[in-house]
């Protein structure tokens, strides 16, 4: 028992960061790998039985799980996005949600060929949009931000509400068979507002609880994120108590509530959670797949695959266009967002539970709940998935770049240069600084700008409009340099934030000098200071993009290389020497001049 414990665990755990790592390196969804692990070690090897292997605890665990990751998703939503995307999140939220069961409902009825009863909670079960998926495809396929923020909201507060409908008409199947007075209904409203009423208070509650402690420096730094984590168990496992899945609003009210009262060093804590979440998601996805047998994919047939594609081509199409009539939401905002609802981790628990208890009360077609469901979501997992980031790309909804992008903080003269040269070549760039003067040309030359602080909140949302794939901080201040490339390093990545060379050599000293950890890599051969920078530029250096195989003239600095596929490197001497290969191209900054470097003919498309 003892190894195979072990194994499920390793399995699940290994198996799913495996997944993740090399999903990433293919770029592609993470969970189309999770399904097919799950698959794999499951049905298909039989290497893991989670139902076997943990018990009767496997449901419960599941459910923390699922807690932790609809916190951290509620961690995620702030109100402030509202002000672009407020009508759109209302309508997805309060008006698609009943016409989506509704219409889900009757096509399980006509289509599925099933009950009423299971029809309803079959309905119920898929009006949530997971945001264990959603999440995950949006930081992969970079939406603009309201587009984003349609997806993100409608998955993260449809989700509770999801399961407790499902909650909901489950009681009313099952609890009160063959009852047609309304006292057991009348009951289970009363169940139900203590519920929900308890996980509201319970959720706001611990994240005002958690806002004061914070401030007052009442719990140590070594600790916030344990009693982040257990309050958001305690407003999940405690509403539960008054009424089955209430707990997931407490969760997400928590994650919401602690999120708009901005507590400062939160981020940091979020990092850590997004880092759990990933985690768990992956060992949720391989859990739940690997617990199907050959019994249940056995019973799938023509009519589940019918409602499948009725769900996926009209039911959430259908249900979200006549939701945001005469809305502000424009006609490929309603066509994308009605395209794109991958189903996730709630809608395959709730499905687990839903239905063998309408199996066990007599209902016909109560096992096929399961499998059904399993089938809308690989669906919409593998369509939706794959098909999110090109399709937001030819509907104009993605600010991904056909290249790497690269954003340089800090607009002197000689910087100012470095984009232009780089904008010309084709290389995505935006520059950014907080005096407007500064930047006027870089954007006469039809440089992508931001004025703004990059440290503050406004600068956050203008880098999710160009998302940079690495940061180069080119200010005078070496400081702030440093602590810019610190604040930004766990976004963008560690081994992407650049910065100019110190000034004292001494601080790069080895055992002395600023810690790795608290700096970015040095641009450059070490010698690229501001100052060394700005009089060579002064004197009538400049940038230029050369052939990978260009003779510079001694002295000449080679700061970046441009990939023939629009991969960027930039030379530091923190790395090895960046290799070259046929088509690449080099940023050069040198004297101007016939004898200075052989200038590679660029062809810049001109705009229409």
């Amino acid at each position: 028992m003892e190894h195979g414990l072990a194994t499920a665990v390793l399995s699940i755990v290994g198996g799913g960061v495996a997944a993740q790592v090399l999903a990433a390196r293919l770029r592609i969804p993470a969970i189309v790998l999770l399904l097919g692990l799950g698959f794999l070690v499951g049905p298909v090897l039989g290497v893991l039985h989670p139902t076997h292997d943990f018990g009767e605890n496997l449901r419960a665990l599941v459910g923390l799980a699922v807690a932790i990751v609809v916190f951290e998703g509620g961690l995620a939503l702030d109100f402030r996005e509202l002000r672009a995307s407020g009508e759109g999140v209302l309508r997805l939220t309060a008006f698609a949600l009943p016409v989506n069961f509704a219409l889900g409902t009757l096509a399980a009825h006509l289509v599925g060929g099933l009950m009423w009863g299971p029809a309803a909670v079959f309905g119920a079960i898929l009006v949530v949009t997971g945001p264990t998926v959603i999440l995950p495809l949006l930081r992969h396929a970079r939406l603009e931000r309201r587009s984003a923020a349609f997806l993100k909201w409608e998955a993260i507060v449809n989700d509770p509400v999801g399961a407790i409908l499902t909650a909901v008409v489950l009681e009313i199947l099952v609890g009160t068979p063959g009852r047609s007075d309304a006292v057991p209904v009348a009951k289970l409203a009363v169940r139900l507002a203590e519920g929900v009423l308890a996980a509201g208070a319970l959720g706001v509650g611990s994240a005002f609880l958690v806002a004061w402690g914070f401030r007052r420096d009442f719990v140590p730094e070594t600790l916030k994120t344990p009693v982040l984590l257990a309050l958001a168990l305690v407003a999940y496992v405690v509403p539960n108590l008054l009424m089955h899945e209430a707990g997931l609003i407490g969760a997400t009210a928590f994650g919401v509530a602690l999120a708009n009262r901005h507590v400062p060093g939160i981020s940091e804590l979020r990092r850590f959670k997004e880092s759990l979440v990933v985690l768990l998601v992956s060992s949720l996805f391989v859990v739940l797949t690997a617990d199907l047998d050959l019994e249940v994919l056995g019973k799938l047939s023509l009519p589940i695959v019918g409602l499948t594609a009725a769900v996926l081509f009209a039911v959430r199409p259908a249900a979200i266009w006549l939701a945001t009539l005469r809305s502000g939401l424009s006609r490929r905002e309603r066509v994308f967002v009605g395209w794109i609802g991958p189903r996730g981790i709630v809608a395959a628990a709730v499905a687990g539970l839903a239905g063998p208890r309408l199996s066990e009360a007599g209902y016909a077609g109560g096992d096929l709940i399961q499998p059904t469901v399993f089938a809308v979501i690989v669906a919409t997992v593998l369509l939706h998935g794959l098909s999110l980031g090109p399709l937001a790309r030819r509907f104009g909804l993605s600010v991904a770049a056909e290249g790497q992008r690269l954003a340089v903080v800090g607009a002197s003269p000689w910087a100012s240069d470095m984009v232009v040269a780089l904008h010309r070549a084709g290389v995505p760039v935006v520059l950014i600084d907080t005096y407007p003067g500064a930047l006027h040309a870089a954007r006469d030359a039809g440089v992508p700008t931001l004025q703004a602080e990059l440290l503050s909140r406004h600068a956050e949302e203008g880098l999710a409009d160009h998302p940079p794939d690495h940061l180069l901080a080119a200010t005078r201040d070496e400081l702030y340099n440093a602590l810019i490339c610190t604040r930004l390093a766990p976004d963008i990545g560690r081994e992407r934030v650049y910065q100019l060379a110190p000034s004292a050599n001494h601080l790069l000293h080895r055992d002395t000098g600023v810690s790795r950890d608290a700096r970015g890599k040095v641009l450059g051969d070490g010698t690229a200071d501001f100052d060394a920078l700005a009089g060579r530029h002064e004197v009538g250096w400049r940038f230029e993009i050369a052939s990978a195989d260009a003779l510079a003239e001694p002295g000449a600095i080679r700061l970046l290389v441009i990939k023939a596929d629009g991969a960027v490197d930039l030379v530091s001497v923190d790395d090895d020497p960046v290799a070259t290969a046929a088509g690449d191209r080099l940023l050069v900054f040198a004297m101007r001049g016939p004898a200075s470097v052989h200038v590679a003919e660029v062809h810049v498309p001109v705009p229409a």
